[in-house]
């Protein structure tokens, strides 16, 4: 369960995320550029840029994801577009 954010940091990062795009999937950078800013606590400036760093990471890999579907479709659309056209190709030979 180590996972579970609590409900201002996910608040915080998304909006801090959503001003500012140089925020990258590091911890480490997130937690330096953050670092300059005006947050309550060390312990709450780590936890939003963990936060942060995984959503950008999920943000990359959904990207990834839909781009190796939508290439997968286009697959399946040319094989089924040959198969198209041997069985045409093969019924004017037959007639």
């Amino acid at each position: 369960m180590g996972r579970i954010k609590s409900l201002m940091v996910k608040r915080a990062a998304k909006q801090i995320n959503a001003q500012m795009t140089i925020f990258t999937e590091s911890y480490e950078t997130n937690k330096k550029i953050l670092g300059k800013g005006n947050l309550p606590s060390k312990s709450v400036r780590n936890r939003i840029a963990g936060y942060i760093g995984h959503m950008n990471k999920m943000k990359r890999l959904s990207g990834e994801r839909e781009a190796r579907r939508l290439a997968r479709d286009e697959e399946k659309k040319a094989k089924l577009a040959e198969i198209a056209a041997k069985m045409q190709s093969q019924n004017m030979q037959v007639a």
